[in-house]
Formats: C-alpha cells, sequence, structure tokens
C-alpha cells in the first residue's frame, strides 16, 4: 500500500496501540492500572511510542488504523517535521515500566561507542517520570566516588557491586535524567514513565544471580557495560526547577530538555466549562501524548472526536490538522 491510497486529511493525530515485554522483573501493574489487556504475564514493560524493530506500537484508530507506526511514517516523512527521513524510525521511544523486582545493574552505551562497537545504532540517554512508588523505593544512580574497571569488575565477580552504587529514594512525580554512561538500575516499587533515545541496547554488569523461566542466568555483558561506563563518583541527582504555568483550562511545566527530547507536563481541566483547550503542532516536531491520568476528548477542526483514557498515548504529526482537547486529564507531552 503506498501513501496515495490515503486520504489527504491523514494528517490527524491517532491512538497507539503498544507492544508488551515479559521481562522477569515486571507486574501486572501496567494491566490492572493502564487497563493494557495484554495477555502476558509479568507485564515489565509496554513500549507506547516505537519505531523500534524489538517492540513496534501500531496505530489503533483513524485513517492508519492497523499499521505500524514506522510503515505509516515511511509513507509520511513529514510527519517527523525537521527529524524527517525515509527509513520511518523516531528519533525517541516511550515506555511504560513496572518494576516488581529489582531490574539488572546495567549501563546503556552513548552515540559514539554505539556507534563504533553497535553497527551505527544510536546510544541510550533517557528520563524517566515516577507515576507511582512503594514507601521504601529506591533507584541505582551512578557511583559513589570514582572506581577502577578492575576492582568494578572485581565487584562483580564477588557479589558486592551494590556497596559502590549510589542509592536514591524515589517517590511519585519524581524526574530523574539518566545520561548515557551511568551505571543505574530501578528498584522495585516503582511505575515510571521512561522516554529515551531511539535503541535498545543495555549492557548488564550484574542481575544478583537470577534464573530466568528456563532456569538460565540473563546473559551479562560486563567489557562492554566497563568500557562504556562511567566510572567517576557522580553527585546525587537533584530534582529540576519546575513551574508551572497556567492558561485557562490547562497548566504546564517543563520537565527535561535534553538535545534529544523535550517533556512536559500537562494538566488539563475543561471538566466545569465549554472551554476547549487548542493543542498546537509547531510544524517543527511531531509531538506525543501519553496520558497518565484521567479522561477525555480529542475533538479535530472537521468535527471528528475521539476518546482517550488513561494509558493511551496519541501521536500527533509535525503537519496536524488543529486539535482541541477536553476533559480532567494529565499528560506527558513529549516533542522530538
Amino acid at each position: 500500500m503506498t501513501s496515495k491510497n490515503f486520504p489527504l486529511n491523514g494528517n490527524k493525530p491517532f491512538l497507539l496501540e503498544p507492544s508488551g515485554k515479559d521481562y522477569l522483573w515486571g507486574g501486572n501493574r501496567l494491566n490492572d492500572d493502564f487497563s493494557k489487556n495484554m495477555d502476558l504475564y509479568p507485564l515489565a514493560e509496554t513500549w507506547e511510542c516505537s519505531t523500534h524493530p524489538e517492540g513496534l506500537s501500531v496505530a489503533a484508530n483513524g485513517v492508519f488504523v492497523g499499521m505500524s507506526l514506522a510503515e505509516i511514517l515511511k509513507q509520511h516523512p513529514q510527519f517527523l517535521g525537521q527529524h524527517g527521513n525515509t527509513n520511518g524510525e523516531l528519533p525517541i521511544l516511550i515506555k511504560l515500566i513496572d518494576a516488581r523486582c529489582d531490574l539488572s545493574i546495567q549501563v546503556h552505551p552513548d552515540d559514539a561507542y554505539a556507534m563504533e562497537h553497535e553497527s551505527g545504532q544510536p546510544g541510550k540517554t533517557e528520563m524517566w517520570y515516577v507515576l507511582d512508588a512503594a514507601k521504601d523505593a529506591k533507584l541505582a544512580y551512578g557511583l559513589h566516588h570514582a572506581i577502577s574497571k578492575e576492582c568494578l569488575r572485581e565487584s562483580i565477580e564477588n557479589g558486592t557491586i551494590e556497596k559502590y552504587l549510589q542509592k536514591v529514594p524515589v517517590q511519585k512525580d519524581d524526574v530523574f535524567y539518566v545520561e548515557a554512561g551511568t551505571i543505574h538500575a530501578i528498584g522495585a516499587g516503582a511505575l515510571i514513565a521512561e522516554i529515551q533515545e531511539n535503541s535498545n541496547l543495555t549492557y548488564r554488569l550484574y542481575d544478583y544471580d537470577r534464573l530466568d523461566q528456563s532456569g538460565n542466568k540473563r546473559e551479562l555483558q560486563i567489557e562492554k557495560a566497563l568500557d562504556a561506563a562511567n566510572l567517576n563518583g557522580s553527585t546525587e541527582p537533584r530534582q529540576p526547577l519546575r513551574v508551572l504555568k497556567y492558561r485557562q483550562g490547562c497548566a504546564m511545566e517543563l520537565l527535561c530538555r535534553c538535545k534529544y527530547f523535550e517533556v512536559h507536563r500537562m494538566l488539563l481541566n475543561t471538566e466545569r466549562c465549554r472551554l476547549l483547550v487548542e493543542y498546537r503542532s509547531d510544524r517543527i516536531s511531531f509531538r506525543v501524548l501519553l496520558c497518565i491520568g484521567g479522561c477525555g476528548a480529542v475533538l479535530l477542526e472537521d468535527g471528528e472526536t475521539f476518546p482517550f483514557f488513561k494509558g493511551d498515548c496519541i501521536f500527533v504529526p509535525a503537519d496536524s490538522v488543529k486539535i482541541r482537547l477536553h476533559g480532567k486529564a494529565e499528560f506527558l507531552d513529549v516533542r522530538g
């Protein structure tokens, strides 16, 4: 099928259906709290907005229903704005993560290392927004102090690596920017939205000697991890200064801006008035709305509407028609 088969008004926002991952550390909150209705247990991750071949998201409504986002973007590169390309790849990947147990202690390579050692793939810098957290939830973020490769390798062999990690308590609404090269691990009890580069490169340093469903230990990539990791001491991550900017029916705050993505939190509340909040495409970049609470409706300029609920992900093309939002909801507003 080619793009000429599609109507000219194909540049409308549309809902995405995610792919799911049943990694052994996951739970079932993505089904229970976000109504994902996936026949996976555990359901550790949902890849909400993804053109990565290991987890494609698919259009769930509109003229492209049933097509993968990668197929759509190949046929309509203008949807990406300044990021336009003909291979259908988004520069970002958006996930929901349910950590019932601790994730492995790991590191992601930067772009330069990945380019040289992983066949030209991008590296993986990421941001976490904490949707919920158990009372005692923590994450590992960098090292207490500088350490040599030899010392860290020895600590992995004797199971003492955790004593070198900086452990940080987490609570709902926290934001963490995790630059490529940072040794890290999401801890048990954290429910997280992750925005990252379009990459699935993860080098595991340590996995607590756990066994998978087949009774095997998961593969470690210790030497690559040691090469890619920042082995200097890390300062304790501080929460960014956040300022809510209000306008009628809506409030916005910037959570994170880096060279890979920009993330805002948007609070929509038109429940008790007739006001509809206009949501504009800036023609420069696509935008993605991940609903992390509440519900409402998207209204298009031709009168078409569709509802959204907690857990839904909406892709807004860079050349989108004008849309308006109605309801009481909370979003992560992601721009490339």
